[in-house]
């Protein structure tokens, strides 16, 4: 979006030969509305036109100092798709600026902002897509455009990078922050382990038991030995074929 601003002791729009829109000293706007802008751009643009110091302090005398609202003078405000006019050869091309079927709607926006912002009377408008004719007498003579282009891609640059820096301080506090869940289960962890420990500790007489038993059976086998082998002394010493 594009404001093509003149600091004007007068300005007014004729259609038809007829004047529909006058004023005395302030600010001549044309407002061109590109094809891709959107309600931030006409947001950005309508607070810079209405804050832009182009008028002296009448306190002071101070240069440069007071925005239109400040001096409380007028605003005529005129819709210039030409603005986005592109060169091709000799012919301009207007292609970039956004049609009349959408243009219309938000340049109405921009008029009401404009007046919310300001004073409803304060603000006069042209005939949108009507033939006008424009006059006016320029005050300096004072003339600066204003665009969004780059503007408002700056500003959602910086906002995006105020985000950014408080979720890396975020991200800092979360880090400096005991971590009680770690510190739980670890805890629970070192707890489970002694419980384990204990439950081995008490087996241990069963095992033990287990051990007596085994000394038992070998005890037992121990004490058949001696009698089997006086058995078989005994089978010996009366058997037949010795006796023969």
């Amino acid at each position: 979006m594009r404001a093509l601003i003149q600091k004007v002791t007068e300005a007014q729009v004729a259609v038809d030969g007829k004047v529909v829109s006058k004023i005395a000293s302030g600010l001549l706007v044309l407002l061109g509305i590109s094809e891709t802008d959107t309600r931030e751009d006409l947001e950005f643009l309508c607070r810079k036109v209405l804050n832009v110091r182009l008028f002296d302090n009448e306190k002071t005398g101070k240069p440069w100092n007071w925005s239109v609202m400040s001096a409380n003078k007028e605003v005529l405000i005129v819709s210039q798709f030409t603005l986005y006019a592109k060169l091709k050869g000799n012919k301009p091309d207007f292609h970039q600026a956004m049609n009349g079927e959408r243009s219309e709607p938000m340049y109405e926006d921009f008029l009401a902002l404009a007046r919310r912002t300001h004073a409803p009377d304060k603000i006069k408008a042209g005939v949108f897509g009507a033939m006008m004719h424009v006059s006016l007498t320029n005050d300096g003579p004072v003339t600066i455009q204003i665009t969004t282009d780059d503007m408002v891609k700056k500003s959602s640059a910086k906002a995006a990078r105020t985000k950014g820096h408080e979720e890396n301080k975020n991200k800092k506090k979360e880090k400096k922050k005991p971590n009680n869940g770690r510190a739980n289960g670890s805890r629970d962890s070192r707890d489970s382990k002694r419980q384990q420990n204990n439950g081995s500790t008490t087996a241990l007489p069963q095992h033990s038991a287990g051990v007596n038993r085994n000394n038992g059976a070998a005890a037992t086998r121990g004490n058949k030995m001696p009698e089997a082998r006086s058995n078989t002394v005994a089978t010996l010493l009366w058997s037949p074929f010795i006796c023969t």
